[in-house]
Order: structure tokens, then C-alpha cells, then sequence
């Protein structure tokens, strides 16, 4: 009886067959490294200007938001002033508080000047004169206030930023704020120097 044993057919192929398996695999891998390295490469080369320009991204951002803030506080502002200037027009020509004061006020410095008053006329000046007068000036002053208020309010965009203008409304709140300006300083002049409503002449 033959006791050798025959060594098996297929235990080498299986042995040589693992190997080249991990060489393959190996290989494989290598390549699919080989590949992924210049694609990380270049995210990261591409991450450098992308950081670059959030930078400069956020200065603008930063920028433009100041001269948002910048041109909301000009704005209300202007608008502010353009309501004043209207409001103080609109108050001298009706006649202010202030205004009637100091006329009751010269009315009775007027009554006690006219005691002495040697004249018919020197007493109608005492007792009604100045107080008109004082009218006519306080009102006049409080309607050139709001004329040069308007006007700087229009005439400010042209000695700030070029390309900045005022709304439509602040503008139009403006030139009606002048208009009513213009019309009581040349109203009340009238009246302060007698042109227009002089006192009456006694008899």
C-alpha cells in the first residue's frame, strides 16, 4: 500500500490567488488615492480666494450698511426739518402764542406810557401801536426761521454725496415750508413798518 501523499492540486493556485487579490485591491486603492488627491488639491486651492473674497464680501457688506445708516439718519433728518420749517410758517401767519404775549404785554406798557401821552396820536401809538408792531416783528422772525429752515433742507443734497436727493415728499413738505416763509416775512415786514394796515390818524 502506497502511503504518500500527493501534494493538493489546488493549494498553490488558492495561496498565489490571495496575493495577487491584495495586490489588486492595493492597486486599486492607489489609483482611486491618485485620483482624489488633485480634486483635494484643488478644493483647497479653490477655498483660498473663496475666503478672500468673503472678506471682501463682508467689508462691502459692512460699507454699504453704514452708509444705509448714514443716509436713514440724513433722511429723517431732513425730514424733521422740513416738517419744523412748514409747522412755523403755518404758526406765524396764524399767530402764535408767543406773539400775542408779548402784544398783551406792550399793551399794558403802552397803557401806563399813555398817562403821559401829550397827544391824541402818541396815545393810539402807545396803547396799539407797539403791540402791532411786536406782533408783526415775532411773527416775522418765526417766518424767516422757517424760510432759511426750508432752505437748507433743500439745498443740503447738493454739499453731500453726489447722487443723493431727498424724497418726493420731504421736498414737496420743503417748498411749501418756503412759500409759507416767504409770504409772512413779506407780510409782517408790511405791517412792522406801517405799508400795510397803518395806524389809524385822529381826528
Amino acid at each position: 500500500m502506497d502511503t504518500t501523499k500527493t501534494a493538493d492540486p489546488t493549494a498553490p493556485e488558492a495561496d498565489t490567488a490571495e496575493p495577487q487579490a491584495t495586490e489588486a485591491a492595493q492597486a486599486t486603492e492607489a489609483k482611486a488615492d491618485l485620483k482624489d488627491a488633485p480634486a483635494a488639491e484643488s478644493a483647497e486651492a479653490g477655498d483660498a480666494p473663496e475666503a478672500e473674497l468673503s472678506d471682501e464680501d463682508l467689508e462691502d457688506e459692512l460699507h454699504d450698511e453704514l452708509e444705509e445708516t448714514e443716509q436713514r439718519s440724513e433722511g429723517v433728518g431732513a425730514a424733521a426739518s422740513a416738517v419744523v420749517a412748514a409747522g412755523l410758517g403755518l404758526v406765524a401767519l396764524s399767530g402764535s402764542w408767543v406773539s400775542r404775549v408779548i402784544a398783551e404785554r406792550q399793551t399794558l406798557v403802552g397803557q401806563i406810557e399813555s398817562v403821559n401821552a401829550a397827544t391824541t396820536e402818541a396815545k393810539i401809538e402807545a396803547l396799539y401801536g407797539d403791540a402791532w408792531h411786536m406782533t408783526a416783528l415775532v411773527n416775522g422772525v418765526l417766518s424767516t426761521l422757517a424760510l432759511l429752515l426750508a432752505v437748507f433742507v433743500l439745498a443740503r443734497p447738493a454739499f453731500g454725496a453726489p447722487g443723493r436727493t431727498l424724497p418726493t415728499w420731504v421736498r414737496a413738505v420743503s417748498w411749501a415750508a418756503v412759500a409759507l416763509g416767504a409770504l409772512g416775512v413779506l407780510l409782517f415786514g408790511l405791517m412792522y413798518f406801517d405799508i400795510l394796515a397803518p395806524l389809524p390818524k385822529a381826528a
